[in-house]
């Protein structure tokens, strides 16, 4: 492809509008491009590839440039590509300041697509892979995007939003709301603000919340025997079995229930741990 990319740097543009357009979602060149192609077809295909959106790509300029191949040889090999997947041509409706006209459009694409890819591109529904990808902002750029907004005094770029970004959500990690930030960054505020980037970084920094304390509670489990599946306290089961299932008689029922009053006794020393009040004395 060499003495194609030379002559691709010399290669005539369209009239403004017109030439040479990229499709969307296309892969990364790689040395398999056109692989598929006869020899011409994968000779033009590459050339086409490396000019710019723009150039004119119509069968007597193409012949003119590529001296291998005339405009018959040319005009088939376009056709193709249309066939293969990689060319569409058609029309396509502009806002020109006279009003909407029709201007004709070639559409390129290095990566092949099947008709209903076309199709789909003709009705502006290209699969959601081959959409351009849109930048989600975070909820902390978004803060500080409007308080640039509300506050012309503290007027930050994008780039300032996206350092200042990891700082505002430091803040949201501790939970504070979004009144609490601006709160903290707009109250009592210098008559002048030479530098609200620096001005804004160090309230973020010296105002932000204590890190939120989360009681560590240990788990509720409750173990069962492997063989029985009846619940049992873990002292009881040997090598994950019940006493009853290792051959060990089953303790009589009275000594297994608890009396109301040891039940009452229980539920109260519970609350109380819950709540931090003393336990109520236990009434036998």
């Amino acid at each position: 492809m060499a003495e194609s990319q030379l002559s691709a740097a010399a290669h005539p543009l369209a009239s403004p509008g017109y030439g040479k357009r990229s499709a969307p979602g296309q892969r990364p060149r790689s040395a398999a491009d056109f692989a598929e192609l006869p020899h011409r077809e994968q000779y033009i295909a590459g050339y086409i590839d490396r000019l710019p959106d723009g150039s004119d790509i119509g069968h007597k300029t193409l012949a003119s440039v590529l001296p291998l191949y005339g405009q018959q040889a040319v005009s088939t090999a376009l056709n193709n590509l249309v066939r293969a997947g990689y060319l569409r041509r058609g029309r396509e409706q502009t806002d020109t300041s006279g009003g909407p006209r029709w201007v004709t459009r070639t559409w390129w694409s290095r990566t092949p697509r099947d008709d209903a890819w076309w199709a789909a591109f003709q009705r502006g529904d290209v699969p959601d892979e081959d959409r351009p990808k849109r930048t989600t902002l975070s909820r902390a750029f978004v803060l500080l995007a409007a308080l640039t907004r509300e506050t012309p005094a503290l007027t930050l770029s994008s780039a300032d939003c996206t350092r200042l970004a990891p700082l505002v959500t430091a803040w949201f990690d501790r939970g504070a709301e979004e009144r609490q930030v601006r709160y903290a960054l707009t109250t009592g505020l210098p008559p002048v603000i030479h530098h609200p980037f620096a001005l804004l970084h160090r309230r973020l920094t010296d105002k932000i919340p204590p890190e939120r304390i989360r009681p560590v509670r240990p788990p509720l489990r409750v173990l069962e025997c492997a063989r029985c599946g009846d619940p049992a306290r873990p002292e009881a089961l040997l090598d994950g079995e019940c006493g009853p299932c290792r051959g060990r008689p089953a303790p009589p029922p009275s000594a297994r229930l608890l009396s109301p009053a040891r039940v009452r006794a229980h539920a109260a020393r519970a609350r109380a741990a819950a709540t931090g009040l003393p336990p109520e004395p236990c009434r036998t």
